[in-house]
């Protein structure tokens, strides 16, 4: 103890100087935009570089797993082109131009993945090198996951589904009747849908998918399905559970969906 002592009084000018000069830092990032933001990419590259390596190790070892959720993706993407056989082709794309989709695909990887707090995020391998911005959706070949939030030039943190903060705008499928889908903080696997109206007809186990009004995720995407519902207080709308086809605690690789007519279709709309 007294050497502990005797080195705070020894060093005590060059502890003072290296304390002040942290809440100096403190205060000047949090007062300046700009030293915010280049602090939040700088943090965002360390701690992507620090959770890339862990996620290799275990990687290594769940590669079974992985295979596996690989195969089923080939499966299902297989069974859809058959169906796209049987109906030819040729008769269902009769505009040329509908080959040219404006949403674009970057896979990548999840490389951490919060799901146990109230307001969770998923870090991912992609960033502004490959295009990935804020603003973008993600999603798996199963449902959606998130929004981009930041990104550095090699990472991205991504608001999950499973974050208070996270709003989507969806539809029950067979109605086309849409509302929000939040997180009340209790089940990963279960989120709330609000403000459907009660005049929508619905039932346990109605597919729920994107409804394209958001402009961030192309219409129709899985989201999930109902697994109960009641009225609000006020009898008015529905206080809906959806059940994710997503298994949120196990997300491997993503897609980051990037609409490139995004900023000419907000040039179009009008500000609210």
């Amino acid at each position: 103890m007294q050497q502990i002592v005797n080195f705070l009084i020894k060093y005590k000018n060059t502890l003072l100087f290296l304390l002040l000069l942290f809440v100096s830092l403190i205060f000047t990032i949090q007062s300046h935009t700009y030293h915010k933001s280049k602090f939040i990419t700088s943090a965002n590259f360390i701690t992507g570089e620090v959770y890339s390596l862990k996620n290799d190790i275990d990687e290594y070892f769940h590669l079974k797993n992985y295979n596996q959720r690989l195969v089923e993706e080939n499966k299902m993407l297989r069974a859809r082109l058959e169906s796209l056989n049987d109906k030819k082709l040729d008769t269902v794309f009769q505009d040329t131009s509908s080959y040219d989709s404006p949403y674009k695909f970057t896979l990548a990887k999840v490389i951490r993945n919060q799901y146990s707090n109230i307001d969770n995020y998923i870090l991912i391998n992609k960033g502004e090198s490959d295009s990935v911005y804020s603003d973008l959706g993600v999603v798996t070949s199963r449902g959606i996951v998130g929004i981009v939030e930041e990104s550095s030039s090699g990472f991205s943190r991504v608001i999950s589904i499973l974050n208070s903060n996270s709003a989507i705008s969806v539809q029950l499928k067979n109605t086309n009747h849409f509302g929000s889908l939040v997180w009340n903080g209790n089940n990963p696997n279960i989120v709330q849908l609000e403000e459907v109206p009660r005049l929508a007809p619905i039932k346990k186990g109605d597919t729920i998918t994107t409804d394209g009004r958001s402009f961030i995720f192309p219409k129709g995407i899985p989201v999930g399905i109902v697994n109960d519902f009641e009225l609000d207080q006020n009898q008015s709308y529905y206080k809906i559970n959806v059940r994710l086809f997503n298994d949120m605690t196990n997300i491997g690789y993503v897609y980051v969906i990037n609409n490139q007519n995004l900023e000419e279709i907000k040039s179009l709309v009008p500000n609210e």
